[in-house]
């Protein structure tokens, strides 16, 4: 008898995700991630969950119903990690003509299979907060409803998930070999131990190193692969107001502007072919000065590539060795030989889709195991037990039961650990009973919890992923927070 029904090689959103669902059908599921959970692509996404007026745009009806029909999911499951926000549209004279924006929106509100967000409306910009920071020959713009989310903790969460349904989840633990027969035979280096094990199903979701795993490690060469990279930019922040703006840039490519982290804007997206090592993946100059040009066309406040803070870039996989935009759902190949254990390849895709994507393949191994029924669309996510109209609810909550929180800390803890929230902070009367700070808003009872529930190894895992504080956390205590971790 194999150790696992199910392993899985790569702790992306990808991996998680599937880990979660089979996990939650009866399947014994390990997960094996040679670094930290989200460390590549699924940490440097564009944030949204949404329909996605592009594919709109291409007449891919049933692919943006899907993904809104998911957006409503997310919203449902995930209240603290995703969040419904106003987008506008600046009409630009030299790009699409209103009517088409505007009849466009129409139809994107009419996809939508539940009208759980606020309709599509023109706004006079000369007369309006979302004009101030534009420049000033733009009069019209078009707003209308989608979600943005926190994608790297939306991965930690769908991993603690899966682990408090049964889930292996082991970082730090690199699949060298993988043998296949009637089962899969797996040798793994796990923090310096070398360690055998045996499954009846294997998945790859490894994303850029989809192609890499399948020639060294299952040695079975997936043809017609290539990569692809995808970057955004942090500026200072460039507006007030909670919208994100969505620029159409004179490529017909829509560039994203939204609020990051309180004090910060992300802009994105740059894409463009990738090859060479997918653990060392950086952003080109150009790339930078593309979405400094796309944003200056609209912002009052001009942007030079030197005002960029950080770059926020990941590399996946996707089929075909040329540049092209990858399917919203991603690529999935199913090998089920005749004799031999199934084998699963799953890579590429965006946030929106991931839980169905994960679904779907959990559910092309029903032939071989006897497994309950799919649940994932109604299981809510750890800490999103409570309706998303009540997130500030929520944060008054704690600012209540924990007095010494001022309005950002709560929003911030409340927005990484929703409902449970009192696991990290517990009885705290006052910021000293946290242990130690690290800059203004880290204790060492929030980097306890993170070590102990969240897999945090490094001081990286802890400011980049499992939050975003390395934005503001001076020197200083960045090393205080490693000789802690230590």
């Amino acid at each position: 008898m194999a150790d696992y029904d199910l392993a899985i090689i790569g702790g992306g959103l990808n991996g998680v995700s599937v880990a979660r669902d089979a996990a939650g059908r009866g399947l014994r599921v390990i997960l094996l991630e040679q670094g930290d959970l989200g460390a590549a692509a699924s940490s440097a996404t564009p944030r949204m969950i949404h329909g996605d007026l592009s594919v709109l745009e291409r007449r891919g009806f049933f692919l943006v119903r899907a993904a809104l029909a998911e957006r409503d999911i997310w919203l449902q499951n995930a209240p603290h990690l995703v969040r419904p926000l106003r987008f506008v549209i600046p009409a630009h004279a030299e790009e699409r003509p209103l009517w088409l924006l505007r009849s466009g929106l129409l139809l994107y509100d009419r996809l939508a299979p539940r009208r759980r967000l606020p309709a599509s409306v023109t706004v006079d910009v000369t007369h309006h907060p979302i004009g101030n920071p534009l420049k000033r020959p733009f009069g019209i713009a078009f707003e209308y409803s989608d979600c943005v989310a926190d994608d790297s903790r939306l991965v930690i969460a769908i991993a603690v998930d899966a682990a408090e349904r049964g889930a292996d989840i082991r970082t730090g633990a690199r699949c060298v070999r993988a043998d296949r027969s009637d089962i899969w035979r797996l040798a793994v280096i796990d923090r310096g131990h070398r360690r055998v094990m045996t499954a009846r199903a294997l998945a790859n979701t490894s994303g850029a190193w989809t192609a890499s795993v399948a020639e060294t490690v299952l040695r079975l060469p997936l043809p017609d692969l290539g990569a692809v990279v995808m970057s955004q930019i942090v500026v200072p922040r460039l507006f007030e107001t909670d919208n994100v703006y969505v620029f159409q840039n004179h490529d017909g490519r829509l560039i994203f502007a939204s609020p990051y982290e309180r004090d910060f804007t992300l802009i994105g997206t740059a894409g463009a072919a990738f090859t060479g090592n997918a653990a060392i993946v950086s952003m080109a100059a150009g790339d930078v000065a593309y979405l400094c040009d796309a944003a200056n066309r609209y912002f009052r406040e001009h942007l030079d590539p030197s005002d960029v803070i950080r770059t926020l870039s990941g590399a996946n996989a996707v089929e075909g060795p040329a540049v092209k935009r990858a399917a919203r759902d991603g690529a999935m190949v199913f090998d089920r030989s005749r004799g031999k254990a199934p084998l699963l390849t799953m890579f590429g895709g965006d946030i929106a889709t991931s839980r169905l994507r994960a679904e779907r393949a959990v559910s092309r191994l029903t032939p071989f195991y006897p497994m309950s029924p799919r649940w994932t669309a109604k299981a809510a996510l750890p800490g999103g037990d409570f309706d998303w109209t009540r997130f500030e609810a929520e944060v008054d909550a704690a600012r209540e039961r924990w007095r010494f929180l001022d309005q950002p800390q709560a929003l911030r803890l409340v927005a990484a650990y929703g409902s449970r929230l009192a696991a990290v902070l517990g009885d705290a009367k006052a910021r000293a009973d946290l242990g130690p700070g690290f800059g203004p808003e880290l204790t060492g009872a929030e980097v306890r919890y993170l070590m102990s529930k969240e897999w945090a190894r490094f001081p990286e895992d802890v400011l980049w992923r499992r939050s975003k504080l390395g934005l503001t956390m001076p020197s200083v205590d960045r090393e205080a927070l490693a000789t802690f971790m230590a």
